[in-house]
């Protein structure tokens, strides 16, 4: 089947090393494993593809310079993307949902094209509330017109479900969470006579980076601090590792298919999310905590959101903006190497059995009909 991954996102780079990229390169590498002829039509395309995906055609259609309001420009990004599409017309739309596009729409209405449309976070709601946003009313509206035209449209967690449901009127929305490739994150191995705990994500505030440096800080047991990832808050997070008096690794953002190596050697793997404004702000399906358990690695991470389901038992909740609380179950698996290693081999197993990309991707072509290649 041939299949056509949009995302008309401008802040997504396809081959990019945030999350929103590896997504992105997950999805379409488990399409070609089964045997689909994928496209990808993007408004960025970034710089680091991977092997798996080194043959997949790619078109990039970036936003027109010639416009001066950013929204506009997206939708006539978006438009020549439904263009080139309604001539050369796909089997089938994978599409990211933005806030200003409507190819699977016009593709459903124009040629018939069966869609699957994949909406990761309420874009309205995070645009209006943390960037800018003019044209709301447009926005819903595309929303809807997506929501309509697509086959199936699914969602990463409840939440988002939720907001969707409640934007459009829908009953047709479903939830998959989030997943990993099982195949290129595979278990690691501790660095020998060191216990190095691992963080991995953008270094942005909503990640709480801040709170593993003050529970390193706070902490009884020796353990490592690695930090694999890059942002606007790593000068800060820097300094206040120095201050402290502490040694902590940044590592620098790192192209997905290189994460395997620099998870290499680490014992434990920490996802230290903030407490947000609200409970509802934490809607999103967590990425990092399904690579950590596919590379065998017990997590310990806040108790927010998805994440109790997502780890169920493979690791270790502490509350969220706690480092105190957070040094104390670090240093507590630090000092206890089986408990580490019976936990990461449940992680593994959760992954593989639970939260391989493969099952997402069946999951999402069974709603549509497609049978598996």
């Amino acid at each position: 089947m041939r299949i056509a991954y949009v995302c008309a996102d401008p802040g997504i780079p396809v081959y990019g090393t945030k999350g929103a990229s590896v997504h992105i390169q997950d999805v379409a590498g488990e399409l070609v494993r089964r045997g689909h002829e994928v496209e990808i039509h993007a408004v960025r395309l970034g710089e680091h593809p991977p092997a798996d995906l080194a043959s997949v055609p790619t078109w990039t259609y970036p936003l027109p310079v010639h416009c001066s309001d950013r929204e506009r420009a997206q939708g006539v990004a978006a438009s020549a993307i439904a263009e080139h599409l309604e001539t050369d017309t796909p089997d089938l739309v994978w599409e990211r949902y933005s806030l200003f596009s409507t190819v699977l729409a016009r593709l459903a209405d124009t040629r018939s094209v069966r869609g699957i449309l994949e909406v990761n976070a309420p874009l309205i709601d995070e645009q209006r509330e943390h960037r800018r946003l003019d044209d709301e009313q447009g926005a819903l509206a595309n929303l809807r017109e997506q929501v309509r035209a697509a086959a199936a449209t699914i969602c990463v967690s409840e939440p988002v479900r939720a907001w969707v449901e409640e934007r459009t009127g829908t009953r047709r929305a479903h939830t998959i969470p989030n997943g990993v490739d099982t195949t290129r994150i595979t278990p690691v191995g501790e660095e020998h006579g060191r216990v190095v705990v691992t963080f991995v994500g953008t270094l942005k505030p909503w990640h709480g980076v801040e709170h593993l440096i003050e529970a390193r800080r706070l902490a009884t047991a020796p353990w490592s601090l690695r930090i694999i990832g890059d942002g606007p808050q790593r000068p800060h997070l820097e300094e206040s590792a120095r201050r402290a008096g502490i040694e902590a690794d940044f590592h620098g953002s790192v192209p997905p298919h290189d994460m395997p190596a620099h998870l290499e050697g680490t014992a434990i793997a920490v996802a230290p999310y903030p407490m947000p404004k609200r409970a509802a702000d934490h809607y999103f399906s967590p990425l990092k905590v399904y690579e950590y358990m596919a590379a065998g690695l017990p997590v310990v991470a806040s108790s927010l959101g998805q994440i109790p389901d997502a780890l169920d038992g493979c690791g270790v909740l502490v509350p969220p903006s706690d480092p105190a609380a957070l040094a104390r179950a670090i240093d507590s698996l630090a000092q206890d190497p089986a408990r580490r290693a019976e936990l990461g081999e449940r992680a593994r197993h959760l992954a593989v059995d639970r939260h391989s990309w493969s099952g997402v991707v069946t999951r999402a072509l069974d709603l549509v009909g497609v049978r598996h290649a």
